[in-house]
């Protein structure tokens, strides 16, 4: 990268954002958006042709990056295409394999297949044309994939077939020709600006990429190709905790951020990539050398047009922000491995990760007040922080599970109702509890949350204490909570759909070979 490079950090560091001096915000949104639109129609005109525009991670509803980078929200990049959203179209690509393993999305708990649909809706929505899908490493007993196929098809969807590649990424002879992507088949596109997007890691963006410039210079189309990845940062430091959270986000992958050897080569200043874009860059290289006579990357950070690291502007808010998300990750692994009888490999290498980022488990503010819960009680517990810093605390009681209980004193605290008050009468939750046990098959009379919520909302037409606190229920938005145990399905899509992040200890409350969550 050469010091002209478009991509070097302003010469201000000012923004509205510090001047808000909320302490809270580390990004900056609106020069972020700016930047990024813009520094996307400079490498456009660089390319010049079509532009195959790979969209790492999330497009729409990117959590991680909200959760790392205080300020960024996760429409983001959408708000950023908006500026280019006549000129681009949006190609949707899927593993074939994650659809056979069935993969979920862990952040919304939706099937990648039931995904594709939900973002070619957001995306239509938002104005984008979506016509075309591509179903990456198929193959032809892969019944599932090819069910999903036609499903897509009666739905109008353009769909692209590609096959496993044998020696990709390594044998770029066979896969720079008819037998590997002359062998995909080809996605009619109406625009010059294609950005591929996908579910989630994994997906095969990069090889559809590849793929489509394959075809379209094959067809006497100029064709090129260049990365929007959020994460890892190219101008943080290696170690840098934002990146480190990348790390630990992608632990399942076993991916590693690395210091990218070709730029330190090519311009003897180092950049963070990470080993799979380090590992396929040949591939790219000899692509474009192929079709073009030369590459316009001398580097996989080259091919990079991420302006996200220039936009921070708290960096000590986001170094935290990050390690926070690295513990919430750990504990995510732990509790997958528990809930799935794995061995802890995926958490062991979180818990590296969080030794390089300097954190403990303990760091969470609400683990210890959780563990103290239970410690007392003998029974579950659960805590959380409100965004002043306040912790609430829940316990398990007859009446209700410690989840439940959390809410309700949240709620509480927040509408300024004093501690004894209740806010639902033993009167009005013992005939739910009768339904549950009596009639539903339920052996935990206990009320969830969804429950509790339920019945508050009901008494706020007649109770104003109820509805103070039902009017706070938007104000737990961003919270976070932890819980001594194992949530059930129904807590965690509460707080889920509540905005709130939740980690939990890996255990399950009953010692029981078979856990109905």
């Amino acid at each position: 990268m050469t010091a002209s490079d478009p991509r070097s950090p302003a010469s201000s560091t000012t923004s509205s954002v510090e001047a808000r001096g909320s302490g809270v915000v580390g990004f900056d949104r609106e020069r972020y958006i700016e930047m990024q639109s813009r520094h996307i129609q400079e490498r456009r005109d660089q390319i010049g042709g079509k532009l195959y525009l790979e969209m790492g991670g999330k497009l729409f509803d990117d959590h991680h990056a909200a959760r790392v980078l205080p300020g960024f929200t996760p429409d983001n990049k959408i708000a950023m295409l908006e500026r280019l959203k006549d000129e681009l179209e949006i190609m949707v690509c899927l593993s074939a394999k994650d659809l056979q393993r069935q993969k979920v999305r862990a952040d919304l708990g939706i099937s990648y297949e039931d995904d594709v649909l939900r973002l070619i809706d957001v995306f239509r929505e938002h104005g984008f044309l979506v016509e075309n899908v591509v179903l990456t490493q198929l193959e032809p007993s892969n019944h599932v994939a090819l069910a999903f196929v036609e499903r897509l098809e009666r739905l109008g969807l353009k769909v692209a077939r590609h096959g496993v590649i044998p020696g990709y990424p390594q044998d770029t002879d066979r896969i720079v020709s008819e037998r590997g992507f002359g062998a995909n088949e080809y996605s009619t596109t109406q625009r010059d600006l294609i950005v591929v997007t996908a579910p989630g890691p994994g997906s095969g963006k990069l090889a559809t990429c590849l793929s489509q410039v394959y075809h379209e210079h094959a067809r006497g189309i100029p064709a090129g190709y260049a990365k929007f990845e959020t994460f890892p940062i190219w101008n943080l430091p290696l170690e840098h905790p934002v990146n480190l959270a990348y790390e630990s986000a992608t632990a399942d992958l076993d991916d590693i951020n690395l210091i990218d050897p070709y730029h330190l080569a090519a311009y003897g200043t180092q950049a963070t990539s990470y080993n799979r874009d380090v590992e396929v860059f040949p591939l790219l290289r000899t692509l474009l050398e192929k079709l073009t006579g030369a590459s316009p990357y001398a580097s996989p950070t080259d091919m990079g047009v991420n302006m996200a690291g220039h936009c921070i502007v708290d960096d000590a808010v986001c170094r935290e922000a990050a390690r926070q998300e690295i513990i919430r990750r750990y504990y995510k692994a732990a509790v997958d491995e528990r809930i799935n009888d794995l061995d802890d490999v995926v958490s062991q290498r979180v818990a590296m990760v969080m030794s390089k980022a300097g954190c403990r488990v303990e760091d969470r503010a609400v683990v210890r007040p959780a563990l103290a819960v239970e410690e007392a009680t003998g029974e579950p517990g659960s805590a959380m922080q409100l965004a002043d810093g306040t912790i609430i605390t829940g316990k398990t009681s007859p009446l209700l599970g410690c989840s439940a209980a959390m809410v309700l004193n949240a709620l509480k605290h927040l509408a300024g109702i004093e501690d004894t008050a209740h806010l639902l009468s033993p009167s009005s939750i013992e005939p739910i509890q009768t339904l549950k046990t009596d009639h539903l098959g339920s052996r935990n009379p206990r009320l969830h949350t969804d429950e509790v919520l339920i019945a508050l909302s009901v008494s706020a037409s007649t109770d104003d204490h109820a509805r103070r606190a039902l009017d706070e229920l938007r104000s737990l938005a961003g919270c976070d909570v932890h819980t001594t145990t194992i949530l059930g399905t129904v807590d965690e899509d509460i707080f889920r759909n509540l905005g709130i992040s939740v980690t939990s200890e890996p255990r399950f409350q009953r010692k029981s070979l078979y856990h109905k969550r």
